[in-house]
């Protein structure tokens, strides 16, 4: 093969991240399907209404990262694109604040069967913005607290604040941890970083602690059989499933908490209900899938040519697998519950698009890897 025809494809800039990626998305496409056809079929009359849909949303999304891919990604270190994507993200969590209720919480958009939530977009605009910020500190200014630390928790405040109000505290501590990611890496003195948990305790105690709903919802985590048919109820089933699953699984199609008894076993259950069907054997492929997005994704940012590409890599891989575990513990028990999917395998068109145009530029970063690591 001639250099040149190697040159027009950046896919094979890193083969075990872009394969590993279409692996989980068409895996994502099969388990919706498998865990929402009788839900389907009951609600709206069609067994195929969630697959359609998915399978939509995975080829929009293939699309946008194989876009993004091929965009230098030091087009989001100008700062009239940076500030652009902040001020337009900013109008969205704003605007969606007078969108119709959904469960009581207002954070999607919605126009026939097509919804948008903007707080999937919130999180890589917010890791755009730190990593253009810090990467143009380094190495020097990270020491001085009002120069890094200060600017970059102040727009982080607002953009969480906006989706705290939605109301969303997963989502809001998911922007946190994107925060202080970026800052760690920076190389913040470790006394910032503390100064900063100080700050936000507070408020951080008040909404958990002070908020009757959520703070039901904590001692439930702890005991879910204390309330096993209400706040408890989709643990205990998530727990059921998983258990039911055993080393083998049930088999693909053939598990039962599916019908109306595991509550939304496409979206924020659906590593449980993998679990029933293909057991502790296919769980343990899907953490190995996201054990290897975690590996190539820190690589490519490690061997970035600048800071702005490695802080952008670190912050988009450590933000992607971060949520992939938290959805899992939450599954496991080991966490509260808190509706957010699983990256790349549960439905939804905002996650699933968002997240594999996050994986385009991480493969943009890995083919501009080949080059020399500059400040």
């Amino acid at each position: 093969m001639s250099s040149a025809h190697h040159r027009s494809l950046p896919a094979v800039a890193d083969v075990w991240l872009f394969t590993t990626t279409l692996l989980l998305v068409a895996f994502g496409v099969i388990m919706v399907y498998s865990a929402s056809s009788v839900i389907a079929a009951e609600k709206f009359g069609d067994h195929r209404y969630f697959l359609i849909r998915q399978a939509i949303y995975a080829v929009v999304g293939v699309a946008a990262m194989m876009a993004m891919m091929r965009i230098n990604y030091r087009i989001y270190q100008k700062p009239w694109v940076v500030y652009s994507l902040l001020l337009i993200c900013i109008g969205l969590l704003v605007g969606v604040l007078f969108a119709p209720s959904v469960n009581q919480a207002h954070r999607w958009y919605r126009w026939k069967w097509l919804s948008f939530q903007p707080a999937e977009a919130a999180k890589l605009v917010l890791i755009v913005f730190v990593a253009y910020y810090l990467s143009k500190r380094l190495p020097h200014d990270t020491v001085l607290f009002s120069r890094t630390v200060a600017p970059c928790a102040g727009v982080a405040a607002v953009l969480i604040g906006l989706v705290v109000i939605e109301p969303d505290l997963g989502m809001a501590v998911a922007l946190g941890c994107i925060l202080v990611t970026a800052l760690f890496v920076a190389g913040v003195p470790w006394r910032h970083l503390l100064w900063l948990a100080v700050a936000a305790l507070p408020a951080l105690y008040y909404l958990l602690f002070r908020v009757s709903w959520r703070l039901e919802r904590l001692l439930v985590f702890l005991d879910p059989w204390r309330d096993p048919q209400g706040r408890g109820f989709q643990t205990i089933q998530s727990m059921t499933a998983i258990g039911s699953g055993g080393v083998w699984g049930a088999g693909l199609a053939q598990g039962k908490q599916k019908l109306f008894y595991l509550p939304e076993p496409h979206t924020d259950f659906v590593f449980a209900h993998i679990g029933e069907e293909l057991g502790m054997i296919g769980l343990t492929m899907l953490v190995g899938a996201y054990t290897i997005v975690l590996w190539r994704g820190i690589r490519a940012a490690l061997r970035a040519p600048d800071s702005f590409g490695m802080l952008l890599g670190v912050c988009i891989t450590v933000a992607l697998v971060g949520q992939a575990l938290f959805n899992m513990s939450v599954t496991l028990g080991l966490a509260p519950v808190k509706g957010l999917p699983l990256p790349l395998v549960s439905y939804g068109g905002s996650s699933l698009v968002l997240t594999l145009a996050q994986i385009g530029i991480l493969l943009n970063i890995a083919q501009a890897s080949g080059g020399t690591r500059v400040a």
